[in-house]
């Protein structure tokens, strides 16, 4: 398939030797050509190394940052892509078709953004590195459903990892706002889809592997404080939830962990 849009990934790292091999093989996987984007942050281990060893036509920015979000936004304002994608260094596509398929959306010049189911999975480590295998154990399983702005006043949000959106929608709106910390995400997407009600595409099937323990679920004490500044992501959009909004963020993930893996073999 001709890749009729150029795709940029973003992934950030820091010490993150790890797991970037696997993030990287997934990527080289890929059936369509892309750019890579890696935003280092100064890491002290072998993460570039790697990258350089396993991915040499990826892009390394290394420079310090001011955290994740700072450096997925140097990311973005570096990206000659017409499609921006974020792979954080933990996480894996879920196939090798991810992005053709990611391609053939935004091959319809009216569709702003999308997004897709995603699966959390087990993290094992040996010897310092994460193992590399297939048959990853399912822990949780976020089915995203059809898009509805309306569902966003319901505690529903997309999986970030799974959210691609024309270069043009972040010149025009603006990038990650780092006063909201580990919510960032959250924000942007109220800000994108809800505020600005850019057009967006739901593709029903995984297309991130995410590892339990990446920087966005590593503790309760992050979980907690990205659910406080929730309410600040609605405050400064000028855009106001229902009383129960924001109780329904977490609840509505419950589902999420009940029988995860045979969730994911139906609709994977």
């Amino acid at each position: 398939m001709v890749n009729m849009y150029k795709i940029t990934i973003v992934t950030a790292t820091l010490n993150s030797s790890a797991t970037i091999s696997t993030c990287l093989k997934s990527i080289n996987s890929q059936s369509v050509s892309i750019e890579h984007i890696v935003k280092d942050g100064d890491s002290t281990d072998e993460t570039l190394d790697i990258v350089k060893q396993n991915s040499p036509n990826s892009i390394i920015i290394s420079e310090p940052d001011n955290g994740i979000y700072d450096a997925l936004n140097k990311g973005i304002k570096s990206a000659n892509g017409d499609v921006i994608g974020i792979l954080h260094a933990d996480d894996l596509f879920a196939s090798s078709k991810v992005l053709e398929k990611i391609a053939g959306v935004f091959s319809n010049k009216e569709i702003d953004s999308c997004y897709g189911d995603l699966i959390y999975i087990e993290n094992e480590e040996v010897e310092g590195r994460i193992k590399e295998r297939k048959d990853f154990k399912v822990v949780r399983y976020w089915q995203s459903g059809e898009y509805d702005t309306q569902k966003f006043y319901r505690g529903w949000m997309p999986p970030h990892p799974t959210f691609f959106v024309r270069r043009e929608v972040y010149e025009k709106y603006g990038l990650f706002n780092l006063e909201l910390g580990t919510a960032a995400d959250y924000e942007l997407m109220l800000r994108f889809l809800l505020k600005h009600k850019i057009s967006c595409a739901y593709i029903p099937e995984v297309l991130v592997k995410m590892r339990v323990g990446g920087v966005s679920n590593v503790s309760w004490y992050n979980r907690i404080q990205a659910n406080k500044m929730d309410r600040k992501a609605w405050e400064i959009n000028g855009l106001k939830p229902y009383p129960w909004t924001l109780w329904m963020k977490p609840i509505r993930k419950i589902p999420q962990w009940i029988f995860p893996s045979q969730r994911s073999k139906e609709k994977s």
